[in-house]
């Protein structure tokens, strides 16, 4: 929420016309009125870049959608950053070592013990790339569930 304006709308309105139509020099008018010669003098100078006289200066609806604009970008900014951070944990959750189970064993862990003897590895694709060796060559190298006898 922004600060409450020191000064009334209609107050700023009747310094500047007073500036413009006089044209008594801004402190003299800000004197007689109570308000700050400053004030006055952005006010005079907003006044005129709002009625086309001056090009230094953003108009008061350009100055509004470049404030609207500047919100939207923090806000995707921050969205932004919440994608990242929840990208990175799911790619740590990918990362991780899983375990093998075939639905045809009717013991996996015995299926692990005789790939783990075979020389079989269970190592996640992050370390497979580190090692330089393709994900989908080791998946060959498995060896395939040793069936029970049914």
């Amino acid at each position: 929420m922004p600060a409450p304006r020191k000064y009334p709308d209609e107050l700023r309105e009747r310094a500047v016309r007073e500036v413009r139509t006089t044209g008594r020099p801004i402190a003299h008018v800000a004197k007689d009125l109570g308000i700050h010669k400053e004030a006055l003098r952005g006010w005079v100078r907003q006044a005129e870049a709002d009625a086309g006289e001056r090009d230094d200066r953003l108009t008061t609806a350009e100055y509004e959608e470049l404030k609207q604009l500047r919100k939207k970008v923090a806000e995707l900014r921050r969205a932004n950053e919440i994608l990242k951070a929840a990208s990175a944990f799911f790619a740590a959750e990918l990362d991780r070592p899983r375990t093998l189970v075939a639905s045809s064993c009717s013991n996996p862990s015995t299926y692990a013990q005789s790939s783990s003897a075979k020389g079989a590895s269970f190592s996640s694709s992050r370390r497979a790339r580190q090692s330089g060796r393709n994900w989908s060559i080791r998946a060959t190298k498995r060896s395939p569930c040793p069936r029970s006898s049914r």
